[in-house]
């Protein structure tokens, strides 16, 4: 896997995609395929029917070829934006760009059956209208973390040097695959790291042995990650944890056997990723 899909769009979260899609880029020396969808299906003539009436379709197609016409144009400023940032940042022949129309967790399908090197999706916790709904989650989020089985990486909205990863496991099949992500990606050698999990009141034997034996996946690296176990809701005492100890980032499985179980996609995953304020990477 040595291609990194990063989906951009005109938001502010859509630029920070292009920061961490650069940095993940100089951390692997993967190359990033940006792109970049139109939901252009919204205004196709069965829909413009239906609001056309006894008017008939004709007078609405032009405006459908008018709104292509602008995303076209919007297309290019948008990849003329990431090609700039890319030859900033020193690697201009590492990005290559891309414009769909339809659906993204299509668009994105059709990459992962395409392209087979994909190894990690990068996608904003929110879209174009991060504005004018402010503290809610994009749609396309939960969508393409429901359909790939690539790790997610959610920016958010503010690019932030990555430090400090934090890792809530469980033992389930989905933790386990975000521990073996963490434990050989050479781009967290340098990041001190903590392992945590949330437990039950009487199973804190049972879950200081589990992270043990996460804790010995690391033997021999760089680092010995800091283990602690947590009480509490899932939401709260982790997204306290992330305050509290600096953390600039959450990696956690999409789908598990605890509390953890409902992170994704569900109410507790909904407020953890909403309330903390860096990256989340997901894994299915």
């Amino acid at each position: 896997m040595n291609n990194i899909l990063a989906c951009i769009d005109g938001s502010r979260y859509g630029q920070v995609c292009v920061q961490y899609a650069i940095w993940l880029s100089k951390k692997t020396d993967m190359n990033v395929s940006a792109l970049y969808v139109s939901e252009l299906w919204q205004y196709e003539t069965p829909l413009i029917a239906d609001f056309g009436g006894t008017l008939g379709t004709q007078p609405y197609l032009g405006l459908t070829a008018q709104l292509k016409e602008v995303e076209e144009q919007k297309a290019k400023v948008i990849s003329d934006y990431i090609r700039s940032e890319f030859s900033k940042a020193g690697i201009p022949n590492r990005v290559e760009f891309f414009h769909r129309s339809g659906l993204l967790v299509d668009c994105i399908d059709e990459f992962e059956n395409t392209r087979k090197d994909i190894g990690v999706i990068v996608l904003g916790k929110r879209g174009e209208n991060a504005n004018f709904a402010k503290g809610q989650l994009g749609s396309n989020m939960e969508r393409v973390i429901r359909a790939t089985n690539r790790p997610c990486f959610v920016a958010n909205r503010k690019f932030i040097e990555q430090k400090k990863l934090l890792l809530a496991y469980d033992g389930s099949a989905s933790a386990t695959k975000a521990l073996e992500y963490l434990a050989t990606q050479k781009q967290f050698i340098e990041q001190e790291i903590h392992l945590i999990t949330v437990s039950k009141p009487g199973q804190e034997t049972d879950a200081t042995r589990l992270l043990f034996e996460a804790e010995a996946r690391f033997s021999g690296g760089p680092h010995t990650p800091i283990c602690q176990v947590l009480a509490g809701t899932p939401a709260d005492a982790i997204a306290k944890y992330v305050v509290d100890n600096d953390i600039t980032c959450v990696i956690m499985g999409a789908y598990g056997h605890s509390r953890i179980r409902r992170f994704i996609i569900g109410s507790t995953t909904t407020e953890l990723v909403r309330r903390c304020l860096v990256p989340v990477i997901m894994f299915r």
